[in-house]
């Protein structure tokens, strides 16, 4: 049935129960038209519209509402999800009318308990009730203007859908009314994000690459048994006396190693037992005497484990003394696995900079390796799917380029899987979680708790074997991390930490560079400009303390005076009440609007000018009309300036060069002659752009 005849038909009619209300919307693969809600169902199943595997289903719930108001909440709800809007309005996603049917349903509830039992023509709404509503909306949600702003948003749908609504439509235009909106909150963007400190983000990545690099062959290991035992047929016993000489082989090796038999709650693991001998439970039990006889000598261990030897080391030993069958046990192959999966997501979403949603679209086959003609890997590129701020609600293809300890996590979650699972995120399906949830991928909800798990599990870990690099709580919210946060810190980590180290062991440097080769250097991803922003925050607040030290006024060489020119025209914009005392947000927008365009870096401070700058154009994380200090000639540039500390780091080179030519054996001619060159140059340089007192 057309949209057409649905808005000239009575809601009522008995035809109508039967349109399919999804069938404006594009569907995932593997459903049919045919098999989705109907308008006349009482609850709406929308997940077979939603196109991202990681979304939890949702649906609309009708009968959660006032039974008078449920047909006006049909129509609203079935010309959302259509794609008939009316002039000026989008098309809203799933997610979005999701949401709205959560403030719609808390409208009506108000309204229910607000009206006579038989008033439910929302047309007759007057402002006064409106008016109500928001002074409600300020108590139940005194410290959200969002959430408020959000309620009021969606309480207008009655009006801008009116033309769809008929007799449940809206008179008039609520934001008319006096009082009816508030102040805009501060827009906060995507850079607002909290980012983990370095005290927490350290030791979080660390043990993440331990468990991938260390654990993982242990657990995946147990992973490979567990499914071996529940794919392969028990062989049965040719008899009676087969099944009774393994089962006294199998426990005189328990007493020659003096290993205790399985356990479960106390007693033997009967099952455990079984799948061992490859037989059923009951013939097991026909033997309860062998095993009482052995139990006796070796008694009975609180868990089951595995038969796998454990490889990984922690300062030296095991780091686990087995791998447990049963899912309740703390290092059981349920809980290990989970927290696998966990390390993998933290060292693939912080060494990648991709988005939630991106990291969960990966697939088995997803990692393509560029090798050189001695077959030696330097390239690694990953292929996911796009989601934000592309056209296209099923994502559009991107790559990105990673390092190589992202292929070594995907490497693992291809193995944690099993083959015929596509998505690497996946739920497992070990325990008794693995077939919660409806979405091909895990939630961010769910990741967020599998990552808290494993913080907590890597704690009590550290506990154990008596270490200190424990994960702080420093960074997190009051649920814990969240997913979020990772593309916020890895953006700060680059820009304000360019050479240094992540874990001990990685570069910033080389990983920044590899991600602006690919997807995440891309206007659309949005990640190249997360890190500019971070950089630019990072300089303004080194222009304050500069401005507070007077030390833009002591710079020496070529552009000193310019510095001081232009720091002290951005200390004048950035006072306020006569103090320059600035947020992270204030100082921020006034370096979008009067960026000074100085550069600190370790030999000198580039003051940008494209009329004397010898430099190239950036290449590699800087955007246009920023210097390429891979490119730079600070010795002839007239675009440097000199702090204090770039004239020590100078002194500092002059001192390694005079080491270097007073080495014995001398150096081949060339180089030595190289060298001196160098001195004589630096020597020169300094002589000119500093006072003697600085040289010394």
């Amino acid at each position: 049935m057309s949209l057409a005849t649905f808005n000239t038909a009575p809601p009522g009619d008995l035809a109508l129960r039967n349109i399919h209300v999804l069938h404006g919307r594009q569907l995932r693969n593997g459903f049919r038209i045919e098999d989705t809600s109907c308008y006349g169902d009482d609850i709406w199943r929308l997940w077979p519209a939603q196109l991202k595997a990681n979304d939890a289903a949702l649906i609309l719930n009708f009968p959660t509402l006032p039974r008078q108001f449920r047909p006006a909440a049909k129509k609203l709800f079935y010309h959302l999800l259509s794609i008939d809007p009316p002039d000026g309005e989008d098309s809203p996603g799933i997610v979005s009318i999701r949401i709205a049917f959560t403030h719609m349903k808390a409208f009506l509830g108000w309204l229910d308990k607000r009206w006579e039992p038989d008033r439910a023509d929302l047309s007759t709404l007057s402002p006064d009730d409106l008016i109500a509503y928001r002074k409600y909306l300020n108590v139940l949600h005194p410290r959200s203007s969002d959430r408020r702003t959000l309620a009021r948003a969606n309480i207008r749908l009655l009006w801008r859908w009116r033309s769809h609504l008929d007799e449940h439509a809206l008179t008039f235009d609520p934001r008319r009314l006096p009082d009816w909106g508030e102040p805009k909150a501060p827009r906060r963007s995507e850079n607002a994000t909290d980012r983990l400190a370095e005290e927490a983000m350290g030791p979080l990545l660390g043990w993440a690459l331990r468990f991938v690099d260390d654990f993982a062959s242990d657990i995946l290991g147990a992973d490979a048994h567990w499914r071996a035992v529940r794919t392969d047929t028990f062989r049965q016993p040719d008899g009676v006396t087969d099944l009774g000489h393994r089962i006294r082989v199998l426990m005189d090796e328990h007493i020659a190693s003096g290993r205790p038999l399985p356990g479960y709650r106390g007693r033997p693991n009967v099952v455990h037992l079984a799948r061992t001998l490859q037989c059923d439970r009951t013939s097991v039990d026909r033997h309860a005497d062998v095993l009482a006889a052995t139990a006796e000598i070796v008694g009975i261990g609180e868990d089951s484990y595995f038969g796998n030897p454990i490889i990984g080391r922690l300062d030296g030993v095991p780091w686990t003394e087995g791998i447990a069958t049963h899912h309740t046990a703390t290092h059981s192959l349920a809980r290990l696995g989970r927290h696998l999966q966990a390390a993998c997501y933290i060292v693939i979403a912080f060494l990648s900079g991709m988005r939630d949603s991106e990291v969960k679209h990966l697939r088995r086959g997803c990692l393509q390796i560029k090798r050189d003609e001695d077959k030696i890997a330097y390239r690694w590129i990953v292929t996911s799917l796009a989601f934000k701020g592309e056209d296209d609600e099923a994502g559009v293809e991107a790559t990105w380029v990673v390092g190589e300890p992202v292929a070594r996590a995907i490497g693992v979650l291809e193995r944690l899987q099993p083959p015929e699972t596509d998505f690497l995120f996946a739920r497992l399906r070990h325990g008794s979680g693995a077939r919660k949830g409806s979405a091909e991928a895990l939630t961010t909800k769910a990741t967020s708790t599998q990552i808290n798990r494993f913080i907590a599990y890597v704690n009590q870990l550290c506990g154990t074997f008596d270490r200190s690099d424990t994960i702080p709580a420093i960074g997190r919210s009051r649920t814990g991390f969240k997913t979020s946060v990772f593309r916020r810190t890895l953006a700060w980590f680059i820009a304000r930490r360019p050479g240094g180290a992540i874990a001990g062991a990685l570069q910033y440097r080389h990983h920044s560079i590899q991600m602006f080769e690919g997807y995440a250097g891309t206007s659309a991803s949005g990640f190249r400009a997360e890190v500019e922003s971070e950089q630019a925050l990072a300089r303004g607040e080194i222009y304050m303390e500069m401005i507070d030290a007077h030390e833009h006024t002591t710079l020496t060489g070529p552009s000193a005076e310019e510095v001081a020119r232009r720091l002290g025209e951005f200390g004048e914009r950035a006072q306020f009440k006569g103090q320059i005392a600035l947020d992270k947000h204030r100082l921020l927008r006034i370096m979008k609007r009067h960026d000074p365009a100085i550069y600190p870096g370790e030999y000198i401070t580039c003051v940008r000018d494209p009329a004397k700058a010898l430099c190239e154009k950036a290449k590699h994380g800087g955007g246009e009309g920023l210097p390429d200090h891979g490119g730079c000639k600070p010795l002839a540039c007239r675009c440097a300036a000199l702090t204090a500390d770039n004239v020590s780091a100078w002194t500092r080179e002059l001192v390694r060069l005079e080491e270097r030519m007073a080495v014995r054996p001398a150096m081949p001619p060339r180089r030595l002659q190289l060298a001196m060159q160098r001195h004589a140059e630096i020597t020169e340089f300094l002589a000119t752009n500093t006072s003697t007192e600085s040289v010394e």
